[in-house]
């Protein structure tokens, strides 16, 4: 994880004496006093970064006044990253507690992973050629794919979610959750509704399904490469400047850990794909598209959407018009996601100034379902 950390935010402190106690009693071989900073991404659940002695590690718990349900439910990520653990790269899970003694809510603490987190703009330090872009794409693809081929059922994840009639459950939550937190100055979307619920695509299948599938929250790892053969004095460029993994040679990406699977359930692989599609900005994009771009999926040498679908489908019947449906979806969850965040800033209920420029966000959403519904984007 690579984003900075700081003292917990007012509000968000956590009892150390309790912690430390119970992390020393849980967890074998601990040792020093507890230090506690927090992670400031995210708008859900609250992360925190433990270190005792030469030891880090991250803790997860719902945010204050949140009952542990649904999106903030911690058992749930912590029966999933013990399924996952050693079939699929995420962090080792070290131990959960509901004992509201402790931490007055249920919280689990898993390993810290030290890579790279690639976000809107990438490390300054970072020397990213096109061509290692194209290996980023790669690498986060691959990796999708890797996933939706799990056996959701060895795993021990059969119970994990209900497949059957997913799309459609989807669609029509989006819709209720869209309506209910709609304000005056943003667009009704009722022609996209419409058009995915006269569109609904067969079903085609279950997959384990991580529904905020990015470059954000994927941790990569630079291993450097041997070098071949060459004279004392050529030069030979490093893909990262002095400092990030120089090793005297170039450097490989691998994918060491996928993060934040909250939204995690089993339902159809491709509903998970038009998710990321939508957030998933090139370089031609209009600038309403661009303002909402979260990864540096804009760079020389990243793929299009149609190059990640086309990557994503080798090797099955699928075309890429066949994903439509799902991109439509994604740019319309997308907005309902936003919708919900300014719907909260609208009524005054949070003040951060993050969001006062959703509705805009939304609107450009709106404009770009309507023209994927007509083809674009892919």
């Amino acid at each position: 994880m690579s984003d900075a950390v700081r003292p917990p935010r007012p509000g968000e402190e956590l009892d150390l004496a309790r912690l430390e106690a119970y992390l020393k009693e849980a967890i074998p071989g601990l040792e020093g006093r507890l230090e506690v900073l927090q992670f400031p991404s995210g708008h859900s659940n609250l992360t925190y970064l433990l270190r005792m002695g030469e030891t880090e590690m991250v803790l997860r718990r719902p945010p204050r006044g949140k009952k542990p349900k649904s999106g903030h439910d911690m058992h749930r990520e912590w029966v999933l990253l013990n399924a996952l653990y050693g079939a699929f790269p995420v962090p080792r899970p070290l131990a959960y507690c509901d004992d509201p003694a402790v931490l007055g809510a249920p919280f689990y603490v898993m390993e810290r992973l030290h890579g790279l987190i690639l976000r809107r703009e990438p490390p300054p330090d970072l020397d990213l050629p096109p061509e290692r872009v194209r290996l980023l794409c790669e690498r986060l693809i691959d990796t999708h794919r890797r996933l939706h081929a799990l056996d959701y059922r060895t795993l021990g994840l059969g119970d994990f979610g209900h497949p059957e009639g997913y799309v459609q459950r989807q669609v029509q939550g989006w819709a209720r959750r869209y309506r209910d937190a709609r304000t005056p100055n943003v667009p009704d979307f009722e022609d996209v509704i419409a058009w995915l619920e006269a569109n609904l695509p067969p079903e085609r299948g279950a997959a384990l399904i991580h529904n905020d599938y990015r470059f954000d929250n994927v941790v990569f790892e630079i291993s450097p490469l041997p070098r071949p053969a060459q004279a004392p004095d050529t030069p030979s460029p490093p893909l990262v400047r002095e400092g990030r993994g120089a090793g005297g040679g170039e450097s490989s990406f691998r994918v060491v850990g996928v993060l934040d699977w909250e939204l995690a359930t089993v339902g159809d692989p491709l509903m998970d794909l038009g998710a990321s599609l939508a957030y998933w900005v090139q370089a031609d994009d209009p600038p309403e598209m661009q303002a909402i771009r979260l990864g540096p999926t804009h760079l020389p040498g990243a793929f299009t959407r149609r190059e990640v679908v086309a990557r994503y489908i080798a090797d099955t019947d699928l075309t890429p018009d066949d994903l439509r449906f799902y991109f439509v979806y994604g740019l319309f969850r997308l907005a309902g996601i936003a919708q919900q965040i300014y719907y909260r800033y609208y009524h005054g209920q949070t003040r951060d100034e993050r969001f006062r420029h959703f509705d805009k966000a939304v609107a450009g959403l709106e404009r770009a379902a309507k023209r994927a519904m007509e083809g674009w984007g892919l």
